[in-house]
C-alpha cells in the first residue's frame, strides 16, 4: 500500500511539473494591450488639451505624451520610452493626438509584457524549484523507509544465516512481522526451530549411541577378558605344541577384538575435530558489536567501541561469535538474569568476563561442565545436549585462548580470554 501511494505522490509531482512547463512554454510572450483603456485614455487626452500638467494616470496604464515636435509633455512614471523610435523598438503602442484634423502629438502607452513575462519566469522557478524539494521529500522518506522495512531485515537475515551456517541455532530471528518480509522472514526463524529440533534429536541420537557403545564395549569386553584369561591358563597347562599353537591364536584374536571395540569406543569422540578455526587478525572494537549481537535480550550493559581497550586480535570472527552466542545462550536457559560484563586487557590476552546472578553451580559440578554432554543438576527441567560449553571450550583453545568457569559473586562466571596478534 505505502509503494502505490509513493509511486502515485511521484508520479502526480511529475505530472505538475510537466503542466507547469507547459503552460509556461504555450503562454504568448507579447501582452496585448487593452484597446478599450487606450481610446479611453486617447479620447480624455484629446479633451483636455492641451491642459496635460494635471492629466491623471487613467486605467492604470503608463504612458508618455509627446508634442508634435517630440518633446515630452507628460508622463506617468520614470523608464518609459520618450522617443517614436524607442517606443518602436520596445513595442509600445503608439497613438496620434488630434485636434480637429490637425495631429498635434503622440500619445506612447508602455508595453508591459517583458515585465510579465519575467515575473511568469520567477513564478516558474519557484513553481518547480517547490516541487523538486516535495520530490526529494518524498524519495528521501521512502528512501528511509526502504532502508528500514526492506535493507535492515535483510543485513540481520544476512547474521542470521551466518549464525545458521555456525551451528547456532538458539537465537532467534527478531523481526516485525508485521512489514512486507513478516512472512519470510518468519519462515526462516521456523527453519531454525526446525534445524535446532533436528539438532537436539541428532545429539540425543549421538548420546544414546555414546552409551550404547560403552555398553556394547563393557558387554564385548567383560567375556573377552574371560576367553583371554582362560585361553592363558590353558596355554600354560598345556603339554603340546599344537595346543599351545591354539591357545596362542585365540589370545591373539581375544586382542584384536579389544583394540577393535577401543577403537569404536574412541571414534564417537572424535567428530568435533571436523569444525575448522581459521586464524585472523580483528580489532578489538569489534566485540561490542559481537556481543550486541549474541546479548538478544539486552541483558547486559555492551560497552561502546570507545570503552574498549583497544587492541590487535587474533581470532576466527565466526567462532568466536558463536562462543558469546553459547554463553549467552545457557545464561538465559539456566539463570534468566541480568549479567554482568567486564573487558580488560591483561598481558598478552584480552579477557571477556560475564556474569550472571543465577546462584552459580555446585563446586563439584563445576569441573565438568566443559565436558561432552555433561550438564549441570539445574538444567534437568531445560532442553539443551551439554554441547554449548564444550563446543565454546574447544573454539578457544583452537584460537589459543581459553574459556574459564568459575562461580562468582551472584552466579556463575564464564571468562573468555582471546589473544592478541602481537604475541
Amino acid at each position: 500500500m505505502k509503494k502505490h501511494s509513493f509511486m502515485a505522490l511521484i508520479l502526480l509531482l511529475f505530472f505538475l511539473e510537466i503542466a507547469v512547463l507547459a503552460s509556461f512554454m504555450c503562454a504568448d510572450a507579447s501582452l496585448p494591450q487593452d484597446t478599450v483603456a487606450v481610446n479611453e485614455v486617447l479620447k480624455r487626452l484629446e479633451g483636455n488639451w492641451p491642459g496635460l500638467d494635471k492629466t491623471p494616470v487613467y486605467n492604470g496604464l503608463d504612458y508618455v505624451v509627446l508634442d508634435e515636435t517630440g518633446r515630452v509633455l507628460c508622463r506617468t512614471a520614470q523608464g518609459l520610452s520618450e522617443s517614436v523610435s524607442a517606443a518602436t523598438a520596445h513595442r509600445d503602442t503608439i497613438l496620434d493626438i488630434r485636434q480637429g484634423e490637425k495631429t498635434v502629438g503622440k500619445l506612447i502607452v508602455y508595453n508591459r509584457a517583458d515585465a510579465v513575462y519575467e515575473r511568469r519566469k520567477r513564478t516558474l522557478a519557484l513553481a518547480v524549484v517547490v516541487i523538486m524539494l516535495l520530490q526529494a521529500t518524498a524519495v528521501g522518506g521512502y528512501s528511509a523507509y526502504i532502508r528500514k522495512n526492506v535493507l535492515q531485515p535483510f543485513y540481520k537475515l544476512k547474521d542470521f544465516a551466518r549464525r545458521v551456517a555456525g551451528g547456532n541455532l538458539d537465537i532467534p530471528l527478531e523481526m516485525d512481522r508485521q512489514n512486507i518480509f513478516g512472512p519470510f522472514t518468519e519462515s526462516f526463524d521456523l527453519m531454525r526451530s526446525e534445524l535446532k529440533r533436528a539438532r537436539l534429536a541428532e545429539a540425543q541420537a549421538n548420546a544414546a549411541k555414546k552409551e550404547l557403545v560403552a555398553e556394547l564395549s563393557h558387554d564385548i569386553k567383560t567375556p573377552v577378558a574371560s576367553i583371554k584369561a582362560a585361553s592363558e591358563v590353558g596355554l600354560a597347562l598345556a603339554d603340546s605344541p599344537r595346543l599351545r599353537d591354539n591357545y596362542t591364536q585365540i589370545i591373539r584374536k581375544a586382542d584384536q577384538i579389544n583394540t577393535l571395540v577401543t577403537n569404536l569406543f574412541t571414534a564417537t569422540l572424535e567428530e568435533l575435530e571436523q569444525l575448522s578455526v581459521i586464524l585472523t587478525d580483528m580489532e578489538s572494537g569489534e566485540l561490542s558489536q559481537m556481543l550486541e549481537n549474541a546479548d538478544y535480550l539486552h541483558r547486559s550493559a555492551i560497552p561502546a567501541v570507545t570503552a574498549i581497550p583497544p587492541c590487535l586480535l587474533c581470532a576466527d570472527r565466526l567462532r568466536l561469535q558463536q562462543v558469546f552466542d553459547n554463553i549467552y545462550a545457557n545464561s538465559y536457559k539456566y539463570a534468566g538474569t541480568d549479567i554482568a560484563l567486564a573487558i580488560a586487557r591483561e598481558g598478552s590476552r584480552l579477557i571477556i568476563a560475564m556474569e550472571d546472578f543465577g546462584g552459580g553451580v555446585s563446586p563439584q559440578e563445576l569441573p565438568f561442565l566443559k565436558e561432552k554432554f555433561r550438564r549441570g543438576s539445574n538444567a534437568e527441567t531445560v532442553e539443551g545436549a551439554g554441547l554449548g560449553l564444550y563446543i565454546s571450550d574447544y573454539f578457544m583453545r583452537k584460537m589459543g585462548g581459553k574459556l574459564s568457569l568459575e562461580n562468582g559473586v551472584g552466579g556463575l562466571k564464564v571468562s573468555v580470554e582471546v589473544p592478541l596478534s602481537s604475541f
